[in-house]
């Protein structure tokens, strides 16, 4: 019986081959069984993307891994294009976004997202203030490659705020950015071809 389940997902996320074969892949979402969810993931590689240098785990958010997690439905993954909230409250969603906006070369807007969300759940001072530096020159300096797009009012409040960090150092910034991907990037992903390969909806007719 397991060499049957295992046959029908030969594409197995990475994790080892204990993993695997204690806990085979059960989402198939296309008539010929391709695991395409399995697949998805397998070829990003475990941190997102194929020949991408593993994070700084000093300076970026931590998401909790996929495989660990029970896989999406497929209603759950058609409600991501419904709501874009509904996405963003989603481990499994958020990763299939922050892969779309790789794509779209504007990754920083959700790592940064997601770097303030894992601040606002820090409550001791020291590491508050070392996480809120490590965002700052991140995602807000002039400096960095992967500074994200902020009006200079929302700029000027982020500034008076680093005197004194603290977990909500950032909100104003981090709801401009997250207005910035729902109007802006997702649009595009729910109309994207691997969004709608993932929620088995028909691709657009192009004449």
């Amino acid at each position: 019986m397991k060499n049957n389940a295992l046959q029908m997902c030969s594409v197995s996320v990475p994790r080892g081959p204990a993993a695997a074969a204690a806990k085979p892949c059960c989402l198939c979402w296309c008539c010929c069984c391709s695991c395409s969810w399995a697949k998805w993931l397998a070829a990003r590689g475990p941190d997102g993307g194929p020949g991408r240098k593993p994070r700084d785990p000093g300076t970026s958010p931590s998401e909790p891994l996929l495989d660990g997690d029970a896989p999406p439905t497929l209603d759950e993954i058609r409600g991501w294009g419904e709501s874009f909230e509904r996405l963003m409250r989603s481990a499994a969603g958020r990763k299939v976004f922050r892969d779309f906006l790789r794509g779209e070369y504007s990754e920083e807007n959700i790592m940064f997202w997601l770097a303030c969300e894992e601040l606002k759940r820090e409550t001791d001072p020291d590491a508050v203030e070392e996480k809120a530096r490590f965002i700052y020159e991140d995602y807000i300096s002039i400096l960095s490659p992967k500074e994200v797009s902020l009006d200079s009012r929302v700029r000027e409040t982020v500034n008076r705020n680093m005197v004194e960090p603290t977990p909500h150092t950032f909100d104003e910034a981090q709801l401009q950015i997250y207005t910035l991907m729902h109007r802006d990037s997702y649009p595009r992903f729910v109309n994207s071809p691997l969004y709608k390969a993932l929620a088995r909806l028909p691709a657009a007719n192009s004449e």
